[in-house]
């Protein structure tokens, strides 16, 4: 037994024998013994314990008969073997008892799921968009997006169009003025998809197949939920609907109708968000646009109004009742 504990053997090494081992391995099973000499080009022989020292003559070497090297070499894989089934039992017995609490309340675990980092939020995308068959409804603020996430939309949605998935999204206004965007919508369209502008749009939104939603959960959007429960998704789809109504199609200008003071429209959703109290930041983040566009407006805002400072405009949008006038 001691002499089977020290062999340095891997249980795979047999198979690692060169050519030359192969032979002599072979030859000393024909004649029973093989002389130290022969074997000096296959060492491997010895450290597989292929051969033992022959007991009655010290210059000679016995082979070890292929069924005992054979269990020899099994033995440690069919313990090992025994241990993975071994292992594989106690994690199911383990799991045993999850798995029951999941099946007995599996639409409340699934009605809401907290997907946290862009890897796990597009898997998640990735996973429902295979799943959708009719049709996706998308919700994308903030006017024209990047290129790079253009590419990453065109792959996902491409297939979608492929397979006859109706697509209705809708934009900001502002999205109308980015190349990238229409050139993504002109690839990807071929009559398969249709596509809305408003000046203001709630946040992003995605269903498929009005079973399934994802929002943003944080202002990174680092976090999304993605929502199962159905009073959610068709509420969700409602409000889609409503909006969609109030939209105007890419393929129509927007009304451009100057209010009697010379308000805009967007001037007209301007004035709204100032005397709400947001600055400028987050009134061009609202409306999809930059910064310094903003401010732009604001300012012949403030000059169809006469106004000559911040303070004064909002006084005077207050006092002219553009608020109140239907645009």
């Amino acid at each position: 037994m001691a002499t089977r504990d020290t062999k340095p053997a891997h249980p795979h090494a047999v198979t690692e024998l060169c050519d030359e081992g192969t032979r002599i391995y072979a030859s000393a099973l024909r004649s029973g013994k093989i002389s130290r000499g022969e074997v000096e080009p296959a060492p491997c022989l010895l450290e597989f314990a292929l051969l033992h020292p022959d007991p009655d003559d010290a210059n000679w070497l016995r082979p070890v008969p292929p069924a005992v090297a054979l269990a020899q070499r099994l033995h440690p894989l069919e313990r090992e073997i025994q241990e993975t089934r071994r292992h594989t039992v106690e994690l199911t017995d383990a799991f045993d008892p999850f798995i029951a609490i999941s099946t007995q309340s599996q639409a409340s675990i699934h009605a809401i799921t907290v997907l946290e980092g862009f890897d796990r939020i597009n898997t998640a995308l990735d996973y429902a968009t295979a799943e959708c068959h009719t049709e996706m409804l998308t919700i994308q603020p903030g006017g024209g997006r990047h290129a790079d996430t253009l590419m990453q939309a065109l792959e996902r949605d491409r297939p979608l169009t492929d397979r006859g998935v109706r697509m209705r999204t809708l934009y900001q206004h502002t999205a109308r003025h980015s190349q990238s965007t229409l050139a993504y919508i002109e690839h990807i369209s071929d009559g398969k998809i249709q596509v809305r502008t408003l000046e203001e749009l709630i946040e992003r939104l995605i269903i498929f197949d009005r079973t399934v939603a994802f929002i943003p959960a944080s202002d990174d959007r680092r976090v999304a939920l993605e929502l199962r429960h159905p009073g959610l998704v068709i509420y969700l789809s409602k409000v889609f609907e409503q909006l969609w109504q109030r939209a105007v199609p890419l393929t129509e200008n927007i009304p451009n109708d100057v209010g009697p003071n010379g308000i805009t429209p967007v001037q007209h959703s301007i004035a709204k968000l100032l005397i709400e109290g947001h600055v400028d930041e987050a009134i061009a983040r609202r409306l999809g646009m930059n910064v310094r566009t903003c401010r732009a407006h604001i300012a012949k805002l403030a000059t169809s109004l006469g106004s000559g400072s911040r303070a004064q405009l909002g006084f005077l949008i207050a006092q002219s009742g553009i608020l109140d006038q239907e645009q």
